[in-house]
């Protein structure tokens, strides 16, 4: 079903977006990244068509192309106002990234600057860029980027990951149209830029954060087979939030064009997973401790890592000779004083003011605390605006204002506010005199604060303050639930921000804890933090991204769809669309013809509401199963009585109903069971469990089949219907275990039968029949479109080996829909399926005389 979520879907596929109506003037194209010899052809970017080779490139360093809203480095005017100079930004996590990769490997970047670049200076900035930094600007118009950051970025999905949901137009916005067209312009922008640099059946491409969620499609359109994963370093809202956003699936088929997504923990994952499971119904599967989710022939994978610090840049700073001026300066400040810190960014989800609810009511409740204990809160510059981050700030000096005038004396100041940048060494030495750090956000991607504040109190061994080097480290921490960085500190006290007495209650017992206590959950944690820093989770990453990717070269892969419904499709190089003027020309040579047909998805559409067959369908099988050469048979799932009745018409049909349960040659012959007994005692053991699970499963139903009972799920809720399919399907294999029964579950259900009931059994018995009447099958067409079909698939190709068909036999078993499958062949749907079996009928004969027409009976 295509998304109505923009008015003009050909314009997304086109790149035509109305905000780009007045295009940048044309940029110089950027030479190609190699260092050694090659050819790499240029690349027409207006050109939608995929871009595939079977060959793998000649290149053979690797390479990766990190891409990101902002590049890892600082520019600065010259003092003469001639050009720009540009430095690494040593804080970029960007950067760090690069210390998880083995030294061989090149890095690029992709990004833009945070300043604005003259056009006419564009270009030398970019070659300038490439040429010592290895970065790729991406310059986007001031429109554009205004829209597109402050305005998609910031006002929607920053809000929405967050859990903050637009109930008024004062508080939050509406969803703004032109907003989403700006944040698809400039993905495709950078989309550009990564085009002009690539190599792509050699590079990886590393793509970061909610700013380019649309980017993997616009690269997977123009190359079908690159090696590209995705990190979210925000939350991830559950499914309830998601789904509020009108572009929701616009979002969702684009991050599934990478070929590995990752999230800082399990409940962001299992949050996009669930949306996935709900709005494009795909299911999740783990298999040795990897989850997969199957899209089109391609197995996505989900990374769960948490990013961690670079250890290295902590330790020299710890090093500097400032640090100790810095933290000797402190010691004296804070003298005699309990120190608790607190370092956020000033915005509305960090929950400052609830951490200095907090702080008052520890003073209010201990009142031993007060003159002792000092909140030292460092605020980093908010990075948006807006009227809900005034109103957090107004609120928070007035509460700063409150507990300082209550609680305040001479020479003692209860909070301490820093509302100023503050560096990465004048933090360090904060860290070194609190004696806990506390993190009260109410949602936040990951916080590294923890992380930092446990390195620097356990210092650098071999630092010139050896009289303190033997002294025990120790640290405590104070965290809320909500936050990345939680589930990894299993020593911390974690808080529900919400409730400020439990709050204020964590607080008092981190800093009033035993000496012995504190070391111990120090030492859990710097164990942690040192071993999970920033390149082991930079080399986990890439180690998950080239095992995702390892067969991408080995299979077919081609693009479908308009727009964000574009998708590619990865097959089996032998698996292909079957060619009717192939099977025509086959089924006229051959002599002994065996054609086995499912009927719901196959030559019935499953979105059709009346099932019986129309007058075609019946005039095509009709005169297929009439010709002396055919022995038709229709293989359903579907009771006897229906199918009975609706291909009457068709004397000569074959027809196995219930997968094989029951079996009719033909119209005048009797209903055969082809079931090893009748005894089915097991319907009185069976029938009851599934009516528990209907009646506790809202949506779901019970079909009673002669020989055997199904539950459906499919009209329940989708988390809570697979669930108690898996449920039940245990409780149910437990309870039969001694019956001569098989339980399985299929797509949307549940289903017990009869032992040895297969489709694939009902084939090769029909071929068996058919060799052992000196009738052995030298054409085999076999067309089907689920699971249970797989069956027929599998035994087909088995028959050739165990002689039952003959090794020079023109099989061609064929699945409806590009999907895996068994099968070798394929068709689109349901309408080519009556396509191609409307030729071969043309070219059938009537049935001739008795002699043939008992030939096909056992």
């Amino acid at each position: 079903m295509m998304s109505k979520s923009y008015t003009n879907l050909l314009d997304l596929a086109s790149g035509n977006f109305p905000i780009m109506s007045q295009q940048p003037r044309e940029r110089k194209r950027l030479s190609r990244v190699m260092t050694v010899p090659g050819v790499i052809s240029e690349l027409d970017d207006d050109q939608a068509n995929s871009v595939a080779s079977d060959v793998q490139s000649s290149l053979i360093q690797d390479r990766i192309i990190i891409v990101a809203n902002q590049l890892p480095v600082k520019a600065k005017r010259r003092p003469d106002n001639k050009g720009w100079s540009f430095s690494w930004d040593e804080d970029s996590l960007m950067l760090q990234c690069k210390d998880g990769f083995h030294e061989d490997m090149e890095v690029i970047y992709v990004g833009s600057l945070r300043v604005e670049v003259d056009p006419s200076e564009q270009d030398d900035v970019s070659q300038l860029l490439l040429d010592k930094f290895k970065c790729v600007p991406a310059f986007l118009p001031p429109d554009i980027l205004n829209k597109f950051y402050h305005g998609f970025c910031k006002q929607h999905l920053w809000p929405l990951f967050h859990y903050m949901l637009p109930f008024s137009a004062s508080h939050g916005g509406r969803f703004d149209r032109s907003l989403w067209e700006a944040y698809v312009a400039a993905n495709k922008i950078f989309s550009q830029r990564v085009i002009e640099v690539i190599n792509p059946e050699d590079d990886y491409v590393w793509i970061h954060d909610y700013h380019l969620m649309v980017l993997p499609t616009f690269l997977r359109r123009r190359f079908t087979r690159l090696r590209m994963g995705f990190f979210l370093h925000s939350p991830f809202p559950s499914s309830e939030i998601y789904r509020t956003l009108p572009v929701r699936e616009e979002i969702l088929k684009a991050l599934l064009n990478a070929d590995l997504i990752g999230f800082h923990t399990f409940d962001y994952a299992r949050h996009f997973l669930s949306c996935c499971s709900r709005m494009l119904g795909l299911e999740y599967q783990s298999k040795r401790g990897y989850i997969g989710l199957e899209y089109y022939g391609r197995t996505i994978g989900i990374k769960i890592m948490p990013v961690g610090i670079h250890m290295g840049q902590i330790e020299t700073v710890l090093k500097h000779a400032d640090n100790e001026w810095r933290v000797k300066e402190l010691k004296q400040q804070f003298q005699g004083k309990t120190v608790l810190l607190g370092v956020d960014d000033m915005d509305i989800f960090k929950g400052l003011n609830l951490k200095l609810l907090a702080m008052e009511a520890m003073l209010k409740q201990h009142p031993k605390w007060q003159g002792r204990a000092v909140l030292v809160q460092i605020a980093n510059p908010a990075r948006g605006s807006g009227k809900d981050l005034e109103e957090v700030q107004a609120e928070i000096q007035e509460s700063c204002k409150r507990i300082n005038e209550t609680f305040g004396r001479p020479g003692y100041e209860p909070v301490v506010f820093i509302d100023r940048p503050v560096s990465l060494s004048e933090r360090t030495a904060y860290y070194n005199v609190a004696e806990c750090v506390v993190v009260a956000a109410v949602r936040d991607g990951m916080n590294l604060t923890p992380y930092e504040y446990v390195v620097c109190r356990q210092g650098v061994s071999g630092s010139s303050s050896s009289s303190e080097s033997s002294v025990p480290k120790k640290s405590m921490l104070v965290v809320s639930e909500f936050i990345g960085c939680s589930p990894s500190l299993s020593g911390a006290i974690r808080v529900n921000p919400w409730n400020m007495e439990s709050t204020a209650e964590a607080m008092n017992e981190a800093i009033s804890m035993s000496d012995n206590e504190k070391q111990l959950r120090h030492e859990k944690h710097y164990r942690y933090v040192s071993s999970h820093d920033v390149a082991y989770w930079s080399r986990s990453f890439f180690q998950d991204l080239e095992r995702a990717c390892k067969d991408h070269f080995r299979r077919r892969c081609w693009g479908i769809g308009l727009s964000f419904g574009f998708r590619v499709v990865a097959l089996d190089p032998n698996f292909r669309k079957l060619s009717i003027d192939a099977i025509v020309s086959a089924y006229l040579r051959s002599k002994k013809r065996a054609i086995l047909l499912d009927y719901d998805g196959t030559v019935m559409p499953q979105t059709s509401i009346n099932k019986s067959p129309s007058q075609e369908v019946l005039s095509i099988i009709n005169t297929l199963s009439s010709d002396a050469k055919n022995t038709v048979f229709l293989v359903s799932g579907r009771g006897k009585d229906s199918l009975g009745q609706w291909f009457s018409p068709c004397k000569k049909l074959g027809i196995a109903a219930e997968h094989g349960y029951y079996l009719r040659w033909s119209a005048d012959k009797d209903w055969e069971i082809c079931g090893q007994n009748c005894d089915f005692g097991w319907f009185q053991i069976a029938e009851p469990v599934m009516k528990l699970y209907t009646e506790s499963t809202d949506g779901s139903y019970i079909e009673t089949k002669e020989s055997a009972l199904v539950w459906h799920h499919r009209d329940a809720d989708p988390g809570f219907g697979a669930s108690q399919a898996k449920e039940l399907l245990d409780h149910l294999e437990s309870v039969l275990a001694n019956e001569p029964v098989t339980v399985k579950s299929g797509q949307y259900i549940v289903e017990v039968k009869p032992q040895g009931v297969s489709k694939g059994v009902v084939a090769e018995k029909i071929f068996t029949s058919m060799a052992d009447k000196g009738r052995q099958a030298d054409f085999v067409l076999c067309i089907g479109d689920d699971r249970s079909d797989e069956d027929m698939f599998e035994r087909i190709g088995n028959a050739s080996t165990s002689g039952v068909l003959a090794s020079s036999t023109n099989v061609f078993a064929c699945t409806v829909g590009q999907k895996p499958s068994k099968a070798k062949y394929y068709l689109d749907d349901t309408s080519d399926v009556l396509h191609m079996l409307r030729a071969l009928a043309e070219d059938s004969d009537p049935l001739s005389d008795e002699e043939d027409e008992d030939s096909r009976s056992p």
